[in-house]
């Protein structure tokens, strides 16, 4: 039955939430930190700025951001199955308050490379360790909302960065970041943490107590043996590097997510961000100025963000992503034409405002889909024993499409103009729509066990008492499957194939 969106979709689930408000006020530092070269780097090019700049320190600025994360990633691995998944969320908030610090003080560039860089990478653990966190965490009625958050967050601390820092002394800005991520150093140990994480680590006892928090009742029995249930079944399957190929749900979640988190940069998302305002300069569009264009930018995406946060658990993933691809591939369509008439010489002044429109257009529709389903889908397809890997590489191509889709733009727009790279993330994104409808599937309203069975093409089985089973054997994939049931309860099931299994 489709569970139909009402505040009763909330109940019981307070605990929840305020866990991970905790645990995502270090995204809204994380959202500054990546807006922070479009106002920051105009300061420091000023007169009066408080670091002397190179020719090629602007450049750098923007590159160590990338290099950090792609440094980020082993770490990633490491922390989010030794330390945790709570324990990473803290260590990036410590790296993130340092880069903080440094960019408050520096006088120096070497200072704001260094912060840079570790802001990259504390931002790569973060955007791990945070959706695993909440996805382990969540009821899954509320899954998709609460996942959401990271994002929403993320651009909350986009619009600050843009609405303050053209205003204010450069350290200000920092001062904010300081504040948010020390709020979060002092709330979230006091969170509960994963009952998944802590089964994986033979904790029974604790994982019992941080469900019962989490829900709000002692009556946890029944969750905690379906939740012990599927961290035995999936730790079976050995949580090797080549199982993310060997495994043919592992390959069908790895391709999910090459695929949406290309998409998300292909669909031109930090190229806009990045460059709006060269963009608009470029379209001569004079109807606004571009700190005021950028903020509303920012809060146009913000506001898609939080209506799409509050509506994914009613329409799905799949309905959201493909209207927000078909939608996003419609609005960079219109500004490639734009500037594929201006370039031919032709007037475009009378409608020199289809540029700032476009924009605007595309803030909402790709934050309402393509820019927010992505980091809750990565935490739902992969199971736990290669969630850490398969979440990291999954970070891996979100960092990478971000460098090629802004070495792409930069090399297409300075050779042949602003229309043909536009051109390129239009069709990119109308494609992506087309994959989703053929490849990706729903997981709203389903819980991590059952999105392993749809990725396995295997029915999910329905708890019985005693019932036959089958045997099922994919390359890596061997799952005992229960013809409308399953296997506790000691149950034995036969393979017919070989000896029983229990």
């Amino acid at each position: 039955m489709q569970e139909k969106f009402t505040l009763s979709m909330f109940q019981g689930t307070f605990p929840q939430l305020i866990a991970v408000l905790a645990g995502t006020l270090g995204s809204i530092s994380d959202g500054m930190h990546y807006g922070w070269s479009a106002p920051a780097i105009q300061i420091l090019k000023s007169e009066n700025s408080p670091v002397e700049l190179g020719p090629n320190d602007v450049r750098w600025l923007e590159t160590l951001y990338m290099i950090g994360g792609f440094a980020g990633l082993p770490i990633t691995i490491f922390a989010v199955d030794k330390i945790g998944r709570k324990g990473s969320i803290l260590i990036s908030a410590v790296i993130s308050l340092i880069s903080w610090l440094l960019i408050g003080l520096a006088n120096r560039v070497e200072y704001l490379y260094v912060a840079r860089f570790m802001v990259g990478l504390s931002a790569d653990v973060a955007f791990v360790a945070a959706p695993m966190y909440i996805a382990e965490i969540a009821d899954e009625k509320i899954r998709g909302f609460l996942a959401g958050i990271v994002y929403v967050m993320m651009l909350v601390g986009i619009l600050i960065i843009y609405a303050v820092a053209p205003y204010v002394q450069f350290y200000v800005s920092s001062i904010i970041g300081i504040i948010l991520v020390s709020i979060q150093l002092i709330t979230f140990p006091f969170m509960p943490d994963s009952p998944y994480y802590q089964l994986s680590r033979e904790n029974p006892e604790k994982a019992k107590l941080h469900l019962q928090r989490l829900r709000g009742t002692e009556n946890v029995e029944a969750e905690l043996k379906d939740i012990t249930a599927a961290v035995e079944r999936q730790q079976t399957e050995k949580g090797r590097p080549q199982d993310l190929v060997l495994s043919k749900s592992n390959r069908k979640a790895v391709l999910i997510m090459f695929v949406l988190n290309g998409a998300q940069h292909l669909s031109s998302m930090s190229v806009i961000l990045m460059n709006l305002h060269d963009i608009l300069s470029a379209a001569d569009s004079v109807y606004m100025s571009s700190k005021i264009a950028g903020i509303l930018f920012a809060l146009m995406m913000l506001m898609s963000a939080i209506i799409s946060d509050f509506v994914i658990d009613k329409f799905g993933r799949k309905p959201l992503l493909i209207t927000s691809c078909l939608l996003t591939g419609c609005s960079l369509l219109v500004l490639a034409i734009f500037f594929s008439l201006k370039k031919t010489g032709m007037n475009v002044d009378y409608v020199s405002w289809i540029p700032l429109v476009s924009v605007m257009v595309y803030a909402v529709v790709f934050k309402f889909g393509l820019g927010i389903i992505p980091i809750v889908m990565t935490a739902e397809l992969f199971p736990a024993n290669v969630k850490a890997m398969g979440m990291t590489i999954a970070d891996f191509f979100y960092v990478l499409f971000g460098w090629f889709s802004i070495e792409i733009f930069q090399r297409l727009s300075m050779k042949v103009g602003y229309d043909v790279p536009f051109y390129i993330f239009s069709i990119c994104t109308l494609l992506t729509a087309v994959f989703v409808q053929a490849y990706v599937p729903e997981t709203k309203g389903k819980t991590l066990e059952e999105i392993q069975f749809i990725l396995k093409g295997i029915p999910f089985p329905h708890k019985s008492n005693s019932i036959p089973c089958e045997y099922f054997e994919n390359g890596s994939d061997k799952i005992r499957h229960i013809q409308g049931g399953d296997v506790s309860g000691g149950q034995q099931c036969r393979d017919p194939k070989g000896p029983s299994i229990p």
